[in-house]
């Protein structure tokens, strides 16, 4: 059942549709009377020939998997359901199941149901393919590797800090909530680039038009998906932002543990609310990086799909080796400071 489950939000991703999981749970301590043969009878009287049926834990946990299913479709196969059951097994011990929705898909976020989504049910029930020694090497790379480039670049980011601090007031040190691995809050740091006086609508407008627009404007080639002309950016921190020397002060979120020298992207929190459910998984799958696939292939000139894309792509592929070939292509995407 966790296969399918799998397939059906790929395909359902692809295919920019919807679909709910209606999960039927008697708990770890559910006395073996035989009631889940009935209680299987009723679900299989519900089921669509397009729906799939199975145990997401065996003798505990059952799913039933609805494609493309509307929220009154759903809510209606639910009470089905419940009343097929209740006639097999009686009020008493129904009511002693627990039967949760789970949902993904943009449509049930348009109908304002707040429903909790699939991708809790995959974090469950389908086993994470993790290499213990590759994530062990990672890691002792990301320490190694972060230690001493903050001792090779300490004159630079001196320099970067003084430059600062003597052109505009406030403090170098920019600290900004970002969104990690599993949804998890940490602060990032940064060489503060912008005034202190700044403020967001801007970037929020911005942002907004490039998540939502993805995919729809027209594509000629060359295009730079990024905003220019940012008037908050100071004359150093134009500089510092087109050598990528603004975002050197990260390798102590990655000694810290909250990032890692190869990943995706951190988002802000407000990006993650304009996400398609497809694009949340590229703050699920991976911790985030001062690097990555997009800033080495792609930098500005993607859409925001294609960089999620990207940073799906390396979540599934991602190796020791791979990420030695990012860092070391990542100075070469700063020199050209392409976008």
């Amino acid at each position: 059942m966790s296969d399918a489950l799998v397939r059906e939000r790929k395909r359902a991703d692809r295919l920019d549709s919807s679909f709910a999981v209606i999960v039927i749970d008697r708990g770890h301590e559910a006395p073996d009377d035989g009631r889940w043969d009935d209680i299987l009878r009723a679900a299989v009287a519900t089921r669509r020939d397009v729906d799939t049926l199975g145990w997401l834990e065996q003798d505990t946990v059952l799913g039933l998997i609805v494609p493309d299913a509307t929220h009154e479709a759903v809510h209606r196969a639910v009470r089905r359901l419940q009343r097929r059951i209740v006639a097999r097994i009686g009020k008493e011990a129904q009511a002693s199941l627990s039967t949760r929705v789970y949902v993904h898909g943009t449509s049930w976020n348009e109908s304002g149901v707040h429903l909790p989504p699939v991708d809790l049910l995959l974090e469950a029930f389908v086993p994470v393919r993790s290499d213990a020694t590759a994530d062990a090497a990672k890691r002792t790379v990301d320490v190694v590797a972060s230690l001493a480039l903050l001792v090779l670049f300490a004159p630079v980011m001196l320099l970067a800090f003084l430059a600062v601090r003597l052109t505009s007031s406030g403090p170098a040190l920019f600290r900004q909530a970002r969104v990690g691995r599993r949804g998890e809050p940490f602060t990032m740091l940064k060489f503060r680039s912008m005034r202190v006086d700044a403020g967001h609508a801007i970037h929020n407008d911005y942002v907004t038009w490039f998540i939502t627009a993805s995919g729809k404007q027209p594509r000629e080639g060359g295009e730079v998906f990024k905003m220019t002309n940012d008037p908050r950016i100071t004359a150093v921190g134009r500089w510092l932002r087109k050598t990528s020397l603004d975002e050197l002060p990260q390798f102590l979120n990655v000694l810290r543990g909250d990032m890692s020298l190869v990943g995706p992207r951190p988002p802000l929190p407000f990006e993650v609310e304009k996400y398609q459910p497809w694009h949340r998984r590229r703050v699920l799958e991976a911790k985030p990086g001062v690097t990555g696939l997009w800033q080495v292939n792609g930098r500005s000139r993607t859409t925001f799909d294609e960089m999620v894309r990207m940073d799906l792509e390396y979540s599934r592929t991602r190796t020791f080796w791979g990420d030695l070939r990012i860092l070391a292509a990542t100075p070469i995407a700063m020199v050209k400071g392409a976008g």
